[in-house]
């Protein structure tokens, strides 16, 4: 026996060792034959002169700079740049350095940290407020640890859900319901088939980055109170941008006091970086608690929280700014369509250009870029679902009128010479499945008026 276990410890070695290194090539070369590799571009923003940038390309031409117009950035209205917020965050770098120096509760809290949670609190009428280092973080770690604090809770989520809510849905380990998108029937009927006394959260976004819908709050919330269950709404891409002091789609349509659960960034409409969750302080305290995605982790620098406290306190009370991106985002989507160009017509700022193929969608973006200085990142697969790949813009109120006549008309001239040709009918279908009836009865006399058509 035991000379039967050396020859086959012999007949092991004598194998060839792994390939590990071709393993992992195998999958990118996957990704490149399939228009879906994903390559950065070298964006050198300017102060003063956002939208325009600089583009390097230090690996490939380190002496060459181009200059190019951004039109993909989530810093949607220009506060990156706000003579407030740099004033802010210089000053509080000379006063207190670069780094927190350890997590919040080693010696990580700055007083900047605690005025910018009692503000965000504020922002969204909730007696509590905590910071993560993103967005993505605040969404995993809190979905995690609250469905981890509610024994045998379950979790209701949206099917086109960001993957940050998807990855906390998934580390908890909680039973789930991926309900169709937008759909409150499908919702409802979920829930009606679970224990009453059983926990329970719907998790949804307000605004999803990619096709611009917005989702019927309103209409979530009655029936999240009717089978008694709490509310987890992600509000990265509408906070800052809607409501009268910026606290997102939930304020603009008065809905805060039903929402348990409101998350958002700091990296988009507020122009700097980091992430925070609010809601009631006895959840926040447990959140602090518990979730390891907030105890160990370094805290954000004070001079990046003293920026963003001064980009709410600002969108608090300005107007200015909301009201510019809107008209900018509604004049795009007009010229576009005016064309018969395949915009998605959203219901919000988000302005999505439909392809529908992720080799043309990479094709379209380089030219654009390279022949008209036009950035403009290609939007493929898993970001969207195949088939729906598309050109992604968000319009800014820095972007002049003479930037945006030079959009269109470089779209004009890339889809000619590309030959780009998308189904209209299938652009209006999938704008259809973005407003699902929202009862049953609607949803009765939809399915009885598309079996009279066909």
């Amino acid at each position: 026996q035991q000379q039967q276990q050396q020859q086959h410890l012999q007949q092991k070695q004598q194998q060839a060792p792994v390939d590990y290194r071709g393993a992992v090539d195998e999958k990118l070369s996957a990704l490149r034959a399939e228009g879906r590799y994903r390559v950065f571009f070298e964006i050198e923003r300017q102060v003063g002169a956002y939208p325009k940038a600089r583009k390097h390309d230090v690996r490939h031409a380190p002496d060459q700079l181009d200059d190019v117009t951004v039109w993909c950035n989530n810093d949607y209205l220009g506060m990156g740049q706000h003579p407030k917020v740099l004033a802010a965050m210089t000053e509080a770098l000379h006063s207190c350095g670069a780094g927190a120096g350890g997590t919040r509760n080693i010696s990580g809290t700055s007083h900047y940290h605690t005025l910018l949670e009692m503000e965000l609190a504020d922002l969204h009428s909730k007696s509590g407020a905590l910071l993560f280092s993103s967005g993505y973080v605040a969404n995993e770690a809190t979905i995690t640890t609250i469905a981890n604090l509610l024994p045998g809770c379950e979790l209701y989520s949206d099917s086109l859900n960001h993957a940050s809510l998807i990855e906390g849905i998934r580390h908890s380990r909680a039973p789930k319901h991926i309900f169709r998108h937008n759909d409150v029937v499908h919702l409802e009927q979920l829930l009606a088939q679970s224990d009453p006394n059983t926990p329970k959260m719907i998790i949804f976004e307000s605004v999803y980055s990619m096709d611009g819908d917005i989702a019927p709050i309103k209409e979530i919330c009655d029936v999240a109170e009717k089978y008694n269950a709490l509310t987890f709404i992600d509000e990265v891409h509408a906070v800052g941008l809607y409501g009268a002091r910026g606290g997102g789609v939930c304020e603009q349509r008065d809905l805060d006091d039903r929402i348990t659960f409101v998350s958002g960034t700091l990296g988009k409409a507020f122009g700097v970086s980091g992430g925070y969750v609010a809601g009631d302080a006895l959840f926040m305290d447990a959140i602090r608690s518990f979730a390891s995605g907030f105890i160990f982790t370094t805290a954000l620098p004070p001079s990046v929280a003293a920026g963003a406290l001064a980009s709410v306190r600002h969108l608090k009370g300005s107007q200015t700014e909301r009201t510019q991106h809107q008209a900018k985002a509604a004049e795009l989507k007009r010229r576009l369509q005016e064309l018969g160009m395949p915009v998605l017509l959203s219901d919000s700022h988000i302005v999505p250009l439909m392809i529908g193929d992720p080799v043309l969608c990479k094709a379209a973006s380089d030219m654009l870029l390279r022949e008209h200085g036009v950035y403009a990142q290609p939007i493929n697969y898993p970001t969207v679902p195949r088939g729906t790949e598309r050109l992604r813009f968000t319009p800014t109120p820095l972007h002049t009128e003479e930037m945006v006549a030079h959009l269109v008309a470089s779209l004009q001239r890339v889809w000619k010479e590309l030959d780009i040709q998308y189904d209209m009918r299938v652009l209006e279908q999938h704008q259809r499945q973005l407003h699902p009836p929202l009862t049953a009865v609607d949803k009765a006399q939809q399915e009885q008026q598309q079996e009279q058509e066909a």
